[in-house]
């Protein structure tokens, strides 16, 4: 077992998770999150593979290490299972308006959670930790139009979409987050 020290990932948490770097024994857990059809139906559209799996996995510890932010692992406290993930990243994706360089966030929750307002409360603690790390950058997230859950999250969390646009040839809204106390470009203070 890795200790956040050791892999350069913060732990921070909520009332009811803890989000920490991810571990070898949270593999399992996180193959089956990503199999699952309720999970991959706004994101990707099809489960992914083990070997998919395997290969996102190991791309949490690459972002932290070369980008010093990344994904967490969500650990519900009461029970200590792996629930999720969330956090930002930069995949550098082939899209128009291009997101490169800024940091994307994005949440994934296992349906067992879902209903519950966890993913408010995480990604509001995750954007609590990117103002602070990120100051005035903004951040942006890619969510499906039909998503309408995910897109209740991101305007709670500060989220104003900016464009439509197609990613991998399926729609997508691009929204943007200006951090706490910054205005958008051509806003005026009162």
């Amino acid at each position: 077992m890795s200790s956040p020290k050791a892999t350069g990932v913060p732990v921070i948490e909520t009332e009811r998770t803890i989000l920490r770097s991810h571990r070898m024994e949270d593999f399992d857990a996180y193959a089956a999150m990503w199999v699952d059809p309720v999970v991959t139906r706004f994101i990707g559209g099809k489960p992914r593979t083990r070997e998919e799996s395997w290969m996102r996995f190991l791309r949490h510890a690459g972002l932290w290490s070369l980008l010093g932010y990344g994904f967490w692992a969500i650990e519900e406290k009461a029970t200590g299972r792996f629930i999720g993930e969330a956090g930002f990243h930069d995949l550098k994706r082939d899209m128009e308006p291009s997101i490169e360089g800024i940091p994307e966030a994005g949440w994934a929750l296992v349906p067992a959670v879902h209903g519950a307002g966890l993913a408010t409360e995480i990604v509001s603690r995750v954007h609590g930790w990117g103002d602070e790390t990120f100051g005035r950058a903004r951040t942006v997230c890619i969510i499906d139009p039909e998503n309408t859950a995910s897109l209740n999250v991101a305007a709670k969390c500060g989220y104003r979409e900016v464009t439509r646009t197609l990613y991998h040839d399926a729609p997508t809204i691009l929204l943007e987050r200006q951090p706490q106390g910054v205005l958008s470009a051509g806003a005026q203070d009162a």
